[in-house]
């Protein structure tokens, strides 16, 4: 996959899955449990993984890259 690509995806992955991190802030997801679990410990998580990874995800795969080049 082209690293354009990959942020790309990347991007509208991290957009779309905030969407209902807003609706737990803003709206009546917070009152719907089921809603509320989900997004606590499915989305808020994804989001921040994925957030982590637009930011440094070039410094982990260069220090992947070292990693596996030592073995």
């Amino acid at each position: 996959m082209k690293a354009s690509t990959e942020r790309q995806l990347l991007r509208w992955f991290h957009t779309l899955a905030s969407i209902p991190l807003v609706g737990y802030i803003y709206g009546p997801v917070a009152s719907i449990p089921e809603a509320a679990r989900m997004v606590r410990w499915v989305l808020m998580p994804l989001v921040i993984l994925s957030g982590l990874w637009m930011w440094r995800g070039h410094w982990v795969k260069q220090q992947w890259r070292r990693l596996t080049q030592s073995r």
